[in-house]
C-alpha cells in the first residue's frame, strides 16, 4: 500500500460551467474555506487544492479518471500496491486459465453510492463500456480485444486477445473503474456518444455530488462504503493551477491539501508540513539516434559525459531530486537489487570533434516549471564540454507531434515509468522499441526490442522485473536517453492532518483514512 502520512506534534448532483470563477483560478485568487466545524474531530471536512481542474467534465476514460482515483471516488477490481502487484479492490481474488488469455475474479459484497448491488453483469457492463469509448483509454492501447462475460451473479471471466500476464494490473487503472449501470444513462452509453456520469454511481468511499466547472468540486461521505465509513464527513476541493497560491493557501491555513507544490515555494511552508514523496517518474534526456548529428552514438556519450545531475538537482530543484540510478528510480522499490552493470557503452568523442559538430538543437515544455530551468542550465553544461546549442521551449501540446517526428536533436521530458499498469514493462516498449509508439529518440536496436520482447512475454513477476533490469541495461547502453534524476513530488499537509496517502504512482492521495486529528 501506498505509504500513509501521519500527522506530527449522497445528495443531488450538480455540473457547473462558470467561466468567470475560471479566471479566478488561473489568477490564483480563489480559496475555497472549509464547511466543517473549526473544531477538532474524525467528523470534520476536508479542504484540498488539487493542481489539475477537469479536463473532461469527469469522464472515468482520461486523466480525469485519476483526479477522481486521486479523491477516492471511483474504484476498479483491483488496486496496486507500491511495488506494482495487484491487490484486492471490488474483486477478493483471481486466477488465470486458457493460458494466460483469460482470468476469472471473485467480486465482495459492495454496493454503488446509488445503492444497487456491485454485480458481476455491472463490472461486464463497465468493461464493455471503457472498451468502447472514444477516445479509447490509454491503458488498453496495447492490451488487445478485452471481452468479459458474467459468470455468475458474483463472478467475473475476462479475457484478452492475447496471453495478458498483467491483467490484474490493468484493471487497477482509474479509466477501468467500476460504475453502476445507471452512470451509462438510458442505455446510451459511451459507444454511443453518451455522457458517462461518475458522480453518485461509482463505489468510492467519497462520492462525488458537485461540480463547479474548473473551480471547485464537493464529494460526500458515502455511508454504505464496503470499507466503513470514511473519518471525514466530506471534501471540499478546489482546482487551483498556481502552485505559489496553492503553498500560500496551506501556509495561510485556508486549505488542508495542498498537491505538488513547486520546488521553490517549499520554502514558505513549514518542514512539518512538506512531504517529499519518491516517485516512478524520471525525468530523462532522450537523443535523437535517427537523424542530425546525435546519430554518432560517440557524440551521444559526450552529451552524457557532459552533465552534471547533481549541480541540477541542487540549483533547479533544491535538493528535492534523487541522483539517477536507471531509468527506473527510487518510487519502483524493487528495481535496485536488480539492477546490473551497462556494459558496451561507446567511448565519448574529443573535445575538438565536439566543436566540429552542428549545433544542437535542446528543447522541452513548459508545462512542468522547473523543466525549463533544466533546460538552461543543461545549456551551460553542453557548451562547457565545447558543444554549440540553442532552446526550443513551448507548451507540450505544440511540442508533442515534432518530437515524436524526431525534429529535435535532444528532448527533455518528465516520464511516468510505470504508465497505466503498474508495470515497466509497457514504457519499455513504448519509449524505446523499434515499433514504440512513443520513441522520442526514434531508436531501433535489436538487442533493446530482444530484450524488452523477453520482458514482456515473461509470465513470473520476479522473472519479469529481472528481465526488464537487463533491457534497462541493453537501452543505456545506447545512450539514446540518460536518466537526469528521479523527481520527488512534494505534496503539503497541514500538522493536524493524519492519514494522506503518499503514492509513488500517483493514483491516491485522500482515502477514507484521511481525517483531522
Amino acid at each position: 500500500m501506498p505509504q500513509i502520512r501521519r500527522a506530527r506534534p449522497a445528495g443531488a448532483f450538480r455540473f457547473r460551467s462558470a467561466p468567470a470563477a475560471v479566471a479566478l483560478v488561473t489568477t490564483g485568487a480563489l480559496t475555497l474555506t472549509a464547511c466543517g466545524g473549526s473544531g477538532g474531530g474524525s467528523g470534520e471536512r476536508l479542504r484540498v487544492s488539487m493542481a489539475f481542474p477537469p479536463a473532461q467534465s469527469m469522464s472515468p476514460y482520461g486523466d480525469d479518471a485519476v483526479l477522481l482515483s486521486r479523491l477516492s471516488v471511483i474504484e476498479g477490481l483491483t488496486k496496486l500496491d507500491t511495488s506494482g502487484e495487484a491487490e484486492p479492490a471490488l474483486a477478493t481474488s483471481w486466477k488465470p486459465s486458457d493460458g494466460g488469455r483469460t482470468w476469472t475474479f471473485q467480486l465482495r459484497k459492495a454496493r454503488f453510492q446509488d445503492g444497487r448491488k456491485v454485480t458481476a453483469d455491472a463490472v461486464v457492463r463497465s468493461i464493455e463500456e471503457a472498451t468502447k469509448a472514444s477516445p479509447e483509454p490509454r491503458v488498453l492501447s496495447d492490451a488487445g480485444e478485452l471481452k468479459a462475460k458474467a459468470k455468475d451473479a458474483d463472478t467475473v471471466a475476462v479475457t484478452s486477445g492475447e496471453p495478458d500476464t498483467l491483467l490484474p494490473q490493468r484493471l487497477a487503472n482509474p479509466s477501468l473503474a467500476v460504475l453502476s449501470p445507471e452512470a451509462y444513462g438510458r442505455g446510451e452509453g459511451a459507444d454511443k456518444g453518451g455522457k458517462v456520469t461518475v458522480a453518485g454511481h461509482a463505489t468510492g468511499p467519497f462520492t462525488l455530488t458537485e461540480v463547479d466547472g474548473a473551480v471547485s468540486a464537493t464529494l460526500e461521505r458515502n455511508d454504505d462504503y464496503w470499507g466503513g465509513k470514511a473519518k471525514a464527513a466530506g471534501v471540499d476541493v478546489t482546482f487551483t493551477a498556481n502552485g505559489t497560491t496553492r503553498a500560500n493557501a496551506l501556509r495561510s491555513g485556508s486549505t488542508d491539501i495542498a498537491e505538488y507544490v513547486p520546488v521553490s515555494q517549499a520554502s514558505v511552508l513549514k518542514q512539518s508540513q512538506i512531504e517529499a514523496v519518491p516517485t516512478a517518474r524520471t525525468n530523462s534526456l532522450y537523443m535523437n539516434t535517427g537523424r542530425g548529428p546525435l546519430q554518432d552514438p560517440r557524440l551521444r556519450a559526450a552529451v552524457r559525459s557532459a552533465i552534471d545531475s547533481k549541480a541540477l538537482i541542487k540549483s533547479v530543484y533544491e535538493g528535492y531530486a534523487d541522483e539517477p540510478e536507471g531509468l527506473l528510480g527510487p518510487g519502483v522499490k524493487w528495481a535496485d537489487e536488480l539492477r546490473v552493470p551497462v556494459k558496451g557503452r561507446a567511448k565519448p568523442a574529443t573535445k575538438a570533434q565536439v566543436k566540429k559538430a552542428p549545433t544542437l538543437t535542446l528543447a522541452t515544455y513548459t508545462n512542468r516549471p522547473e523543466l525549463p530551468e533544466v533546460v538552461t542550465a543543461l545549456q551551460q553544461q553542453f557548451e562547457q564540454a565545447g558543444f554549440r546549442v540553442k532552446q526550443v521551449v513551448r507548451d507540450y501540446a505544440r511540442m508533442e507531434a515534432d518530437a515524436l517526428a524526431g525534429k529535435y536533436d535532444i528532448f527533455v521530458q518528465a516520464r511516468n515509468t510505470l504508465l497505466d499498469t503498474g508495470d515497466p514493462v509497457s514504457y519499455l516498449e513504448s519509449d524505446f522499441t523499434c515499433k514504440g509508439s512513443f520513441n522520442m529518440s526514434q531508436l531501433c536496436d535489436k538487442a533493446v526490442d530482444k530484450a524488452v520482447d523477453k520482458a514482456a512475454g515473461t509470465g513470473s513477476t520476479a522473472e519479469r522485473q529481472r528481465a526488464e533490469l537487463a533491457a534497462e541495461a541493453k537501452i543505456l547502453r545506447t545512450d539514446a536517453v540518460v536518466p537526469l534524476l528521479h523527481e520527488r513530488f512534494i505534496q503539503g499537509v497541514a500538522d493536524d492532518i493524519e492519514g494522506v496517502s503518499l503514492d509513488p504512482m500517483e493514483r491516491t492521495l485522500v482515502t477514507a483514512d484521511t481525517h483531522r486529528e
